[in-house]
């Protein structure tokens, strides 16, 4: 009884292979998904982005009393602004995991609008992939206040 209990203890390598085929055409099916929506996929990191660099505005408020003004812009996350109001606590590695602000996905710079074009205190915009105002699909514009 013992010799049977230890020999089904463990998977056979028919039962390994049929599992590792099954992972094998699943990450296919989603690698293909992906591959086919390059533009859907870019537009939802832009979105991903925006959400940080919100965030990272809004903490830079509420410690310096104040938001990054139009000229500093989104640049105040990474380096203290020399020009008024010159925040009095700023960080020192600054207000994101990096060195240097992130470009949108399609290598352009993100917009920051003090006050945002609808009334709200702020607003960060990505044009999309033609960098361009306006537009649609991937090329429509990607903003902080449509979250």
């Amino acid at each position: 009884m013992n010799k049977r209990k230890h020999l089904s203890a463990g998977f056979t390598l028919m039962e390994i292979l049929v599992v590792l085929i099954i992972i094998t055409i699943l990450a296919g099916l989603v690698g293909v998904n992906v591959l086919r929506k390059p533009g859907e996929a870019r537009v939802s990191a832009a979105r991903m982005q925006i959400r940080n660099l919100q965030t990272a505005v809004k903490l830079y408020h509420a410690e310096q009393g104040h938001l990054p003004s139009q000229q500093q812009g989104l640049e105040a996350l990474v380096r203290k602004p020399s020009m008024e109001p010159v925040p009095k606590n700023y960080p020192a590695g600054g207000y994101l995991d990096s060195a240097e602000l992130p470009r949108d996905p399609w290598g352009n710079d993100y917009i920051y609008l003090t006050p945002g074009r609808h009334g709200e205190p702020f607003e960060i915009i990505s044009y999309g992939s033609d960098g361009q105002p306006g537009g649609e699909d991937d090329a429509g514009d990607i903003s902080s206040s449509d979250a």
